[in-house]
């Protein structure tokens, strides 16, 4: 997965994806690659909000001491 990826491009490529998907614009040659790209996309999304919930729970922690 590219190192510049963040969470916007990320989303916005699967919306992407997803809106060709449903517009019937990927053909057949495509359709695998373009899920497995999603399926990535999905995962890279999830890890980034898993890593945010902990840096503010984090910080929500320091602030009670």
């Amino acid at each position: 997965m590219e190192e510049k990826l963040n969470y916007k491009m990320a989303m916005a490529e699967i919306e992407s994806i997803v809106s060709k998907l449903e517009d019937n614009k990927l053909d057949i040659d495509e359709l695998g690659e373009k899920v497995k790209r999603v399926s990535q996309l999905i995962a890279f999304c999830k890890a980034k909000l898993h890593e945010t919930e902990e840096e503010v729970e984090n910080i929500l922690k320091s602030m009670e001491v």
